[in-house]
């Protein structure tokens, strides 16, 4: 199984997936093949993933998303490492997701949330507020990707692998740039002690100097550590389990009843420039949706056309 794994692990570097992805995808089909004996794939059917997908599903009772990454994760294996279609996979029973309204912060808790951050975290929150941007695109940031003198922030290799530009807010303007004075200070004090290399996707590496300060992470981790995909001494960006824990804590502190996690500043950012005014095709764009429709479930929380009437009660 390992070699199968370590080569599975050589595919998914080459096209450049995160390492986040690569340990999802790993940990899924490791657990696929423990689920049937520790039987080869090869010699496994499409009745074999239906029967995995649906333990998942109605036995384990996980998440919509969780078995879809299950079944990617599987797919991937075949289709991609194999080299194998498996016949009748559109017949695999996957829970249907309900369309859940997102939930989103008024003006007032966003600023008390806020109140009880502070340094890096509040830094990142802001940042994901005024940007629309998911967690891990802000804790992925490389020090080239801000455009000081555009006012713009790229987001490379975004969800779906596709790239973006976002714009910067001009109220963080100042105080990203002092941020990236101390991460350049970091920087110099790790190249001064032999070490300074920061990890960069597979093809990347040989064309560019992972030295250079243009790409050190924006929001670098306090410690080095050893790259689990190289294994070199080097500093990741900061664990975005950081910032999750932050901000459910400082909503607590708010006295906020809500399920407090990154992707709410996202869902404010887009209902809040759906009420301000701003097309739902510009908006689709900052978020980097591949379908309109994914948008547009930001129209039922706006409050524009219906959701945005007085009650005759109030008149």
């Amino acid at each position: 199984m390992s070699k199968l794994l370590d080569e599975i692990a050589s595919v998914i570097r080459l096209r450049n997936y995160s390492l986040k992805t690569e340990k999802a995808y790993i940990g899924w089909i490791r657990k696929f093949i423990i689920y049937h004996g520790k039987q080869h794939p090869k010699d496994l059917t499409s009745k074999h993933v239906e029967g995995y997908i649906s333990y998942l599903v109605n036995t384990r009772g996980v998440s919509v998303s969780t078995s879809k990454q299950a079944f990617n994760s599987i797919m991937f294996m075949y289709n991609q490492v194999l080299k194998i279609q498996l016949d009748y996979m559109d017949n695999i029973a996957k829970s249907k997701r309900p369309q859940k309204m997102p939930e989103v912060l008024s003006q007032e808790e966003l600023a008390a949330v806020f109140s009880h951050l502070k340094g890096m975290h509040l830094l990142i929150c802001r940042l994901l507020y005024g940007t629309g941007c998911r967690l891990m695109e802000i804790m992925e940031l490389r020090v080239k990707d801000i455009a000081f003198d555009r006012n713009q922030i790229m987001i490379k290799q975004g969800k779906g692998n596709k790239d973006r530009v976002t714009p910067l807010p001009l109220s963080l303007k100042e105080e990203l740039q002092n941020h990236l004075v101390k991460v350049k200070k970091l920087h110099d004090n790790d190249l001064a002690n032999g070490f300074g290399t920061v990890f960069l996707p597979q093809g990347l590496e040989k064309k560019y100097n992972s030295k250079d300060y243009g790409w050190q992470w924006v929001f670098p981790s306090g410690k080095l550590s050893v790259c689990p995909q190289t294994q070199l001494v080097r500093r990741w960006h900061i664990h975005e389990t950081n910032i999750q824990k932050a901000l459910r804590e400082a909503g607590k502190q708010a006295g906020l009843n809500k399920n407090m996690h990154p992707h709410l500043l996202r869902h404010t950012f887009a209902t809040y420039l759906l009420e301000k005014g701003t097309d739902i095709v510009t908006i689709q764009k900052l978020l980097g949706h591949s379908d309109i429709s994914t948008t547009a479930i930001y129209l039922h929380v706006a409050r524009t056309g219906g959701a945005g009437v007085i009650s005759p009660l109030d008149m």
